[in-house]
């Protein structure tokens, strides 16, 4: 009798194996890398990127993923350090995945030869231009106007600003490839456009310093400094500025035209100008209210504490599952050829004001040429003037 009843226990526990797996119908999960900075020279604007990032994967699978089929997300920080993203590259690019979220300017540029040969879509976080162009970098993306067409909006703001008069204008950057991306091409703007602008490029900026005055001194007479960098060094730089009793305008671009800016600079703020596609989180615009209420919801945190890189990151991840979400729509194969393929085709994608529409094409892989100009009034910024290209 035990004989019998264990046989007849046995049978029915494989009969339920059998039966579970035979009815498994859930779909496989879509594999998206991503390389962060949450720890390096970066990290004060790469931790929110990063969180909006992870923030719109959760949503998007809280609400049961793109159509039944969930997104995993695999993520690394790696420190700002090329070294580091490189070897996890490598993991990422045998473990399934059908596109990259990227970060810095040396990472992408870096890959740039590898993604296109992998035919892995990279949307990076860096917006040099050197990866704009798909004849040269086919599968590389980013959402913003690139780091060029921002200097190139400056440039056109400062140059109204001084109705013919000749100014002088210091770019003071990251010593870095992010730094050093739009460079050469102000130069180049300024001389095509004949503008009555004098510009210094000897103001670069160390990873890691914590004062400023030696690259100050020698830009000591600019009517406006630009800043190519993160909000938190380019704080300090308008401390020291302030503090050397400097009258130049500071004009930030990206990724320093932040709430964190507004924080750390103290008064050395005040009419600060900032170069910013993804606004503010002060905008009132549809676009801040699903971010804003996911927030909330997951640990009652303010969207304008958490600042606008967090929504940048959102965003960012936001236009990659739009095109997985096109593929499935159409029941094609979810893969970077046709990720690739789907970006360059999709129309413009609307981020509900929070940038100007997104649209990639197949000869330009930048997804906007445009951003609305901000400056720093009563303690945070405020827009000044609409959607401006160059």
């Amino acid at each position: 009798m035990r004989i019998r009843i264990g046989a007849t226990m046995l049978i029915l526990a494989l009969t339920l194996v059998a039966g579970a797996q035979g009815h498994s119908t859930a779909p496989a999960a879509i594999k998206i890398g991503a390389i962060f900075d949450r720890s390096g020279p970066t990290s004060d604007v790469g931790v929110p990127y990063s969180d909006g990032v992870q923030a719109y994967v959760a949503y998007v699978n809280s609400r049961g993923g793109i159509k039944g089929r969930k997104i995993q997300l695999l993520s690394q920080d790696t420190g700002y350090n090329v070294a580091r993203s490189e070897a996890f590259y490598q993991q990422l690019r045998t473990s399934g995945i059908v596109a990259i979220s990227g970060w810095a300017t040396a990472d992408t540029e870096a890959f740039k030869a590898r993604v296109a040969a992998d035919r892995l879509p990279y949307v990076s976080a860096s917006y040099a231009e050197s990866v704009a162009n798909p004849k040269e970098t086919p599968y590389n993306f980013f959402v913003a106007p690139s780091y060029s067409q921002q200097m190139r909006i400056a440039l056109k703001w400062i140059s109204r600003q001084s109705r013919g008069r000749r100014v002088s204008v210091a770019v003071c950057y990251s010593d870095s490839p992010f730094g050093r991306s739009p460079l050469e091409d102000g130069k180049r703007y300024i001389e095509s456009k004949r503008l009555a602008i004098s510009y210094d490029t000897q103001c670069a900026m160390r990873s890691g310093g914590t004062d400023f005055t030696a690259q100050l001194t020698r830009v000591r007479n600019a009517d406006y400094i630009i800043v190519q960098n993160t909000s938190s060094p380019s704080a300090t730089l308008a401390k020291d500025a302030a503090r050397l009793g400097m009258k130049a305008r500071i004009v930030l671009l990206n990724w320093g035209a932040d709430e964190l800016f507004v924080t750390l600079a103290g008064a050395a703020r005040a009419g600060a100008v900032g170069i910013q596609p993804f606004g503010t989180t002060a905008l009132k615009v549809p676009g801040l209210k699903t971010p804003a209420a996911w927030l909330r919801s997951h640990g009652g945190q303010s969207i304008h504490r958490k600042g606008i890189h967090f929504v940048q990151g959102w965003y960012t991840m936001s236009v990659i599952l739009a095109s997985v979400r096109r593929l499935v729509a159409q029941n094609r194969e979810v893969n970077g050829p046709n990720i690739k393929a789907a970006l360059e085709t999709m129309p413009a994608i609307g981020t509900g004001g929070v940038t100007g529409s997104i649209k990639f094409t197949s000869s330009y892989h930048a997804g906007q040429k445009r951003s609305r100009i901000f400056q720093v009034s009563r303690g945070r910024f405020r827009q000044i003037a609409p959607f401006t290209a160059p």
